[in-house]
């Protein structure tokens, strides 16, 4: 099995390098050809000219990219190159809708195609540890089960086309909620004069800790925020949990409440930040009233 790979971003790169090490990748693309041209020379590829030409030279495809529309975009460039009883698995994060016109797309030129998105951070990615959210067809899931394995180590089918989508849209609710808790708890640690560092470690063994807590309130401590997950993409797919939720005449007051600070935190210019950035508004919190007593 040849497998192409479309979307070199942070966290595409480590699981294009992946598929590498398991001796899947034939071909790679990325609409930055200088983001390509450095894969190739360090896994000793030539990058694919275009979509079609990738398209052409392998039997699957993986493509992770930003946006619904991007996905669409490269899924119609994709279609002109594929052979009948290719495959093509999308790990981008976009709306369920937007995976099932994906498929359509690709359905009459004989084509599969599974929404795949993934969780786990970029680290997830580079360790091969993503977890991995599906919905399509059983039997062409279990046919690409090995290049999904290459890339995560939880690879679950939830159902039809959109049901992958469904699942990380219910994933990135819980983590609008994990990291407002998370930034929220450690503005109050901070305004008490607690050594944080001795507080990760301690609290990252109690029953209130997670995967947030643990790898991203170091960030809080060292007031830096590198882009693990951008304010920016969360803020994206939240708007697509607040579309799906609105079809049942629901709204989410933890979505609704962070897409309302990650809007301000896109204002003050931190939309390429981490996520954990959250912290900088939550210790405005404490600043009007705040105990310098309290503080040491």
């Amino acid at each position: 099995m040849r497998v192409g790979f479309i979307g070199l971003g942070a966290m595409g790169m480590h699981m294009a390098r992946n598929l590498h090490k398991a001796g899947l990748l034939g071909a790679i693309w990325n609409r930055t050809p200088q983001k390509a041209a450095a894969l190739a020379t360090e896994l000793g590829l030539t990058p694919s000219a275009s979509p079609a030409e990738l398209a052409a030279a392998v039997d699957v495809v993986v493509s992770c990219v930003a946006a619904d529309a991007d996905v669409l975009e490269v899924t119609g460039a994709l279609a002109a190159g594929f052979a009948i009883g290719a495959v093509l698995i999308d790990c981008s994060t976009t709306a369920a809708d937007t995976a099932r016109r994906a498929a359509d797309l690709l359905r009459v030129r004989g084509v599969s195609f599974l929404d795949c998105p993934v969780s786990g951070g970029v680290e997830g990615a580079r360790d091969g540890t993503l977890a991995i959210m599906c919905g399509g067809d059983p039997e062409h899931f279990e046919r690409v089960r090995p290049v999904l394995a290459a890339m995560g180590r939880t690879v679950t089918l939830f159902g039809p086309v959109g049901s992958g989508q469904a699942a990380k849209a219910t994933n990135q609710i819980m983590c609008a909620g994990v990291i407002e808790a998370v930034a929220e708890a450690m503005a109050f640690a901070h305004a008490q004069g607690l050594p944080l560092d001795k507080l990760i470690e301690t609290l990252g063994q109690g029953a209130g800790s997670s995967w947030y807590f643990v790898h991203r309130a170091p960030n809080m401590v060292r007031g830096s925020y590198p882009a693990g997950f951008r304010v920016r993409l969360h803020a994206k797919d939240l708007l697509i949990c607040r579309d799906m939720a609105a079809r049942f005449g629901v709204s989410l007051p933890v979505v609704e409440r962070m897409l309302g600070e990650y809007a301000e935190l896109i204002a003050r210019g931190h939309g390429d930040e981490d996520i954990s950035a959250t912290f900088r508004l939550k210790t405005e919190l404490f600043e009007p009233g705040q105990d310098s007593n309290a503080r040491g």
